[in-house]
């Protein structure tokens, strides 16, 4: 197994970061803007993570929208995270997706409890 593709990423593809998580654009968008936050420290899943963790991701998703809207006006936003391969996880280190969505876009994502 090779090295995780998220702990090698170079820091040029960077969008934001603080102390724990950093951000970047995903490189198989769903949408325009569309953009991966994840902790800094290897953890295969959301559940992992730790509330400093937690925390670090929460504060990098409000400056990534404010980021997204100015750069791409979307008109509202799918937020979410897959556990495991059967939920449609492919890369094992947590990532939390941050969709921009259009009015008439194609795919939209609905998640159901």
């Amino acid at each position: 197994m090779g090295a995780c593709v998220f702990c090698t990423l170079p820091e040029t593809e960077i969008l934001a970061e603080n102390e724990l998580a950093k951000a970047f654009f995903d490189k198989y968008p769903v949408s325009a803007g569309h953009v991966l936050i994840i902790p800094k420290r290897h953890v295969a899943n959301l559940f992992e993570a730790t509330p400093e963790e937690m925390a670090s991701i929460g504060g990098l998703l409000r400056r990534v929208k404010e980021q997204i809207d100015e750069q791409f006006h979307p008109d509202g936003y799918n937020v979410g995270v897959n556990v495991g391969d059967v939920a449609g996880q492919t890369v094992f280190h947590l990532h939390v997706h941050v969709i921009p969505r259009y009015r008439g876009d194609a795919g939209t994502v609905h998640w159901h409890s």
